[in-house]
This record gives C-alpha cells, structure tokens and sequence, in this order.
C-alpha cells in the first residue's frame, strides 16, 4: 500500500525537476526539488512505495530523463495518469519507472488515499474500489523488472 499524491493536467517535466536544478551533479542532489512549484513539500512527505496520479498529458515538456529519474529515486512506485507524453513515458521505462495508463482513477480518488497497484493484474485497488489498468506486455514488464531499458540490455 502507498499513499496518492495527485497532480493536475498537463504537468510538464520542468514542473518536475526544475532546469536550475538540472546543474546539480547527481540525482540524489536533484530529488529533494522534485515537484517543488507545485507541492513544495513534496520530497519531505513522499515515501518508497507512494505513488504519483495525474490527469491527462503527464510529462509534457522538454525530454529530460530526470523527471521520472528523480520520481524514482524518491521511491515513486509508479505514475498512473489518464495520458502521458511520449518522451516521458518512454524515458520512464528506459530507466525503471512503471507509467501506468488508467483512464477511471484520477476522477475518483484523493490525495492521501491508500492505494495498491498489481501490475501483473492490470488492477488498481483503492480501498474497496477496484480500477482496470494498463496490463503491461511481458516484454515491457521484463524490462521494468530489470531496472529499465539500459539495465535489461546490459544482462
């Protein structure tokens, strides 16, 4: 189980991670500014195993891997949005970080819920609410599986 945090439409990946913090040598040094515009509390309050839900478009924005990388550090378990951006999408899953299309949940949960993703299932649970999502193809999941997409190719 982990707690939602729930952002809007079309948050782009400078809401994120923030250019100016882009210039800090490592991801570690990056994660405590995530979200910072938007929750600045944020990178206090999330824990491993909570989860990012967002409307539609999450992602938008330039095509830094560091928006889902600092997601990641923090211990983001995954990100499900009714949309994503391509790029963010595709970077989420390069580096690890299960994105998780689902259409229902967004329009029907708070913030602070407790929520629980079964990702073989595609099923999303919410208290005593049960939500379809996106069912990932053995392939993608494999790839998640192994630390993203560099990790996969490496073994």
């Amino acid at each position: 189980m982990g707690k939602i945090f729930r952002f809007y439409k079309d948050v782009d990946t400078d809401q994120i991670i923030a250019s100016q913090y882009l210039l800090y040598p490592t991801i570690d040094e990056m994660k405590e500014h995530t979200f910072e515009s938007l929750d600045p509390d944020f990178a206090a309050n999330v824990r491993p195993g909570d989860y990012v839900v967002a409307d539609e478009n999450f992602g938008c924005g330039s095509s830094r891997e560091q928006a889902p990388s600092v997601l990641k550090a923090l211990g983001v378990k995954a990100v499900i949005a009714k949309s994503f951006a391509r790029i963010f999408y595709r970077n989420s899953i390069n580096i690890g970080m299960p994105v998780i299309v689902c259409k229902e949940l967004y329009d029907n949960v708070k913030a602070g819920e407790e929520m629980e993703l079964d990702l073989e299932a595609g099923e999303i649970r919410v208290g005593d609410r049960k939500f379809s999502c996106t069912k990932l193809p053995l392939k993608m999941q494999s790839i998640l599986d192994q630390g993203g997409l560099i990790a996969s190719l490496n073994k």
